[in-house]
């Protein structure tokens, strides 16, 4: 298995290290989950340069509720630091990979200026 479980204690470490990082934030007893769950571990498997994480939601309810999650399955994406997707729902195998391209392709120089824009505006 390629995932690793996440907690409260690491998830901030992991979420901002270098590279993409995908977290999947679910439940034993959530049926959406267990779907989704082979197709996660197949892209873990096929994309071993990246992160995959799992947050037990049930085990880590501090963690789940600082991230607002109100639905499982949700995925978050994160890279370089930069969270660039969050949505609930499971996702078919070829949905999952087309996100996992586009991540990939992001030019996080010009996300990081959108944000220098976005914060200077707010002061």
């Amino acid at each position: 298995m390629n995932t690793v479980e996440l907690d409260l204690a690491h998830f901030e470490d992991t979420v901002t290290a270098e590279g993409v990082v995908l977290v999947d934030f679910w439940a034993e007893w959530c049926g959406p989950c267990k779907a989704f769950a082979p197709v996660f571990e197949a892209a873990a498997e096929k994309h071993d340069t990246l992160v995959f994480a799992k947050v037990d939601t049930e085990a880590e309810q501090e963690l789940a509720q600082a991230l607002n999650i109100r639905s499982i399955p949700t995925l978050m994406i994160f890279r370089d630091g930069v969270l660039l997707f969050s949505q609930p729902g499971a996702l078919p195998s070829h949905s999952l990979e087309d996100l996992i391209q586009q991540v990939q392709d992001v030019d996080m120089d010009d996300v990081r200026q959108e944000m220098e824009k976005a914060e200077s505006s707010e002061n």
